[in-house]
């Protein structure tokens, strides 16, 4: 958020220990620190700063510390320092607050207030490490029933993304982040067996490699899209909305369309890439129907169909609309979900949080008989294995990961992602930026935090006495919850702790 040149953060230097080496100048991608002529001396601009903390990790004799700045005005629990600071600088711009990253509004998480089963005397625990456990994941339009050849080979199976584990990369396009981002989660996605997606970006001529673990996007814009852009990829995916900003286009300024990125999304070189809130043929569930069909019969039904949609009200309806649309897979972004840059007002108060709505989805479906004609995959704050667990059993069959995967490739929740100064090299599109993150230890990374949370996963799921993801899916007597109402109990579908 901008608040004019009013300071959020206080740059404390140690003048005993500080040398004045100025890597601290060289290394702020934000122009805060500068060498005095004078005196030889690092001055702060405080007010420039953004606690990115990279000068605070990167100087040499640890002199450097930064704190929130003291606030100027009075403050209470209702007009919070955060919502004075909002009016002042609206005061002085007159314009729309923009915030990058997810939620960090009050609304609870539902996660947090789950708790998992656990097997005792009667149903005994199962050792991963000694006996096998299944997370590969299928995700596609399940038949409703199975058609074998002569050789026992089956017949006419819809096409099936196939996951080594429940886990994928959230869209991210080529644009909003560098390129190096995009690689190292390509890399990441290939060496674990998942996917990664490409986003509203195109698909950059270095990651045609990556294929087969691609997930191509198809936004409102339709940047970068043609045909040979909708057979590169495993999956191909519409995105009517996200978590973030419900409703809302995107907006990638002109300064960040250099010559990669013009080439990749086909559009002039330094001109805005301006994607519509709506799709500007799609107005019903039969417009989408056309669009779905028309990119099956464009890849000739070799590949699953996603289309993504944010998690609103009445998600479990549009849900079911889209199942009946032919579309093979539903993602819904909850309200946590990230961003590169939405309006401040919009990431905190539109959209739900993905529990509710996963939950809701899936009642919904299974009562109308059509659970297994399309997966799902949640989104929108899923920070750590348990999320994944407790999401597949609210009837997730995977689920889409983004700042979790950035927070592993370096990022540090600064939420200036849409100024296009991201001192880690993820958000940014200027060269000697870019060269910060290394693609091949990005990549290194990020397989680490899947390959992590796949042995969680499997601890968990032995803990329960599970040795199949498949058995957990939906299986909401594994969930109670913790100081929930009855309605919110209701809404979940689980049972109170205790019961």
């Amino acid at each position: 958020m901008g608040f004019g040149k009013r300071a959020l953060y206080a740059i404390e230097r140690d003048s005993e220990s500080c040398t004045h080496c100025r890597i601290c100048v060289r290394q702020c991608a934000n122009g805060v620190y500068r060498l005095n002529p004078n005196t030889a001396k690092v001055t702060s601009d405080e007010a420039a700063c953004v606690n990115c903390r990279r000068c605070v990790e990167f100087c040499p004799a640890g002199a450097l510390a930064i704190r929130p700045a003291l606030a100027e005005t009075i403050s209470n629990s209702f007009w919070t320092r955060q919502d004075l600071r909002a009016i002042q600088s609206q005061a002085d711009s007159g314009g729309i607050l923009l915030v990058g990253m997810g939620g960090g509004s009050s609304i609870p998480s539902y996660f947090d207030r789950m708790l998992l089963n656990a097997s005792q005397v009667t149903n005994p625990s199962i050792d991963p490490l000694r006996e096998p456990m299944e997370l590969r994941t299928f995700l596609g339009r399940k038949p409703v029933r199975l058609e074998l050849d002569e050789k026992g080979r089956p017949l006419g199976l819809p096409p099936q993304l196939e996951l080594e584990l429940p886990v994928l990369f959230s869209a991210m396009s080529f644009g909003s982040v560098s390129l190096n981002t995009v690689k190292a989660l390509a890399a990441a996605a290939q060496s674990e067996q998942t996917c990664y997606n490409t986003g509203e970006g195109g698909l950059h001529r270095d990651l045609y490699p990556f294929g087969k673990n691609t997930i191509c996007q198809v936004a409102s814009g339709r940047f970068g899209v043609d045909i040979d852009y909708l057979n590169a990829g495993a999956a191909i995916e519409i995105k009517i909305g996200q978590g973030a900003k419900p409703g809302i286009g995107g907006h990638l300024p002109g300064e960040k369309v250099g010559d990669d990125v013009s080439e990749t999304r086909m559009i002039p070189l330094g001109s805005d890439a301006i994607s519509p809130a709506p799709h500007h043929d799609i107005y019903s569930i039969e417009d989408l129907r056309q669009l779905v069909f028309s990119l099956k019969e464009a890849t000739v039904y070799a590949k699953p169909i996603i289309v993504k949609i944010a998690a609103v009200h009445n998600v479990a309806a549009i849900a079911s609309g889209i199942a009946r649309a032919g579309a093979d897979i539903i993602a819904i972004d909850g309200c946590r979900g990230g961003t590169g840059a939405a309006p401040l007002r919009t990431r905190e108060h539109v959209g739900i949080p993905i529990e509710l709505a996963l939950a809701a989805v899936d009642s919904r479906l299974r009562a109308e008989g059509i659970r297994g004609e399309v997966s799902l995959v949640a989104g929108g704050g899923i920070r750590h294995s348990a999320d994944v667990v407790k999401a597949i059993a609210l009837g997730a069959d995977a689920v889409y990961i983004a700042t979790s995967a950035l927070i592993a490739l370096g990022c540090r929740l600064c939420q200036k992602c849409y100024t296009g100064r991201c001192g880690w090299g993820i958000a940014t599109q200027v060269p000697e930026l870019v060269q910060r993150l290394d693609a091949e230890e990005g990549a290194r990374r990020a397989a680490n935090l899947l390959r992590a949370w796949k042995h969680e996963i499997k601890e968990m799921l032995g803990g329960m006495g599970i040795n199949a993801l498949e058995s957990l899916r939906g299986n909401r007597l594994m969930l109670r919850g913790v100081g929930m109402s009855d309605n919110e109990l209701r809404v979940l579908g689980i049972r109170a702790a205790g019961e």
